[in-house]
């Protein structure tokens, strides 16, 4: 059996290694095309599966990782969507990254394990906080082993704040992000016993793209490691530095809305909103055009190292 994490390592290698963040606040979409739903969030649905339809039709993405916050943000309703959505990535045949950040006491862990990797929540792969411990990874890696499941453990993110943590320095030397790096080789390892035949452990790191030093020596760590890549494009992450982070084991480039808020940089659209015209169909296209644009911008990157 492969694990998720293969899956998407091999969906990369054919498909190139863009991510679609489906971090979809309704603010995104205009006011005369969220006019036409019955609420913000069925206006959500409509705009998700409008993209996830265009990115997998043209093959122009690995996977999509989809933000639990913009969900859980819209109530009760928002959560069915959040659902929906995952299924509707599920059908597409992309990898399903759900992005949720979890981490707690162990007990907890398992509760929010069994959340998201089972139930109606289920998904591929997972996102999840160390920083309170490394006996919190423990649940989720339960699941890699029984069920296949992949996650990402958070080691560098892209936020400037990460200094405040991650970046400090410990008393026997090195930083607090070496520690987890520490941590992610051990778990690689132990599972490379459990999938021989893999070529990467389901325990993947989240590296931003938004330092070149920084991507350069983390990539040179660890480098058989899968990377989510977040940073690039909005929040001013380069191609080359995050093609970097895609040598060795490889990994996927998050854009979330570069490719979501596409259409109010398309000319056709701006004028379609301006006279009434704009449908969610314009949207759609507009951000599958933004996904090749964005593949292409990355392979070119890493074709140039």
């Amino acid at each position: 059996m492969k694990h998720n994490m293969q899956i998407l390592q091999e969906l990369a290698a054919a498909n190139g290694p863009l991510c679609v963040g489906l971090d979809t606040d309704p603010s995104y979409i205009p006011p005369s095309v969220l006019a036409k739903y019955d609420s913000p969030a069925q206006a959500v649905l409509a705009y998700n599966t409008e993209i996830i339809d265009r990115v997998a039709t043209a093959k122009s993405a690995c996977c999509f990782k989809v933000q639990i916050a913009y969900y859980e943000a819209m109530g009760l309703e928002g959560m069915r969507v959040y659902e929906q959505t995952l299924k509707a990535v599920k059908k597409s045949g992309l990898a399903c990254i759900s992005d949720i950040k979890r981490g707690d006491i162990a007990a907890t862990a398992g509760a929010y394990a069994r959340a998201h990797f089972s139930g109606d929540f289920e998904t591929d792969i997972i996102t999840i906080n160390p920083y309170m411990g490394f006996d919190t990874l423990k649940p989720f890696t339960e699941y890699a082993q029984k069920a296949g499941k992949g996650m990402f453990v958070l080691l560098r993110t892209s936020n400037p704040g990460m200094t405040d943590i991650e970046q400090k320095e410990l008393k026997e030397g090195g930083r607090v992000l070496d520690g987890v790096g520490a941590e992610l080789e051990r778990l690689s390892k132990e599972f490379a016993s459990f999938y021989p035949e893999q070529t990467c452990s389901p325990v993947g790191a989240v590296v931003g793209c938004t330092e070149e030093s920084d991507a350069k020596a983390l990539r040179e760590a660890y480098p058989d490691i899968f990377f989510l890549i977040p940073g690039y494009g909005a929040q001013g992450g380069a191609a080359r530095i995050a093609a970097t982070l895609l040598k060795n084991a490889g990994g996927t480039v998050n854009s979330s809305r570069g490719i979501l808020c596409a259409w109010k940089k398309s000319p056709t659209c701006l004028q379609k909103e301006q006279d009434g015209s704009l449908t969610m169909d314009d949207i759609g296209d507009a951000a599958g055009a933004a996904a090749i644009e964005a593949k292409n911008d990355l392979l070119s990157a890493f074709a140039a190292l």
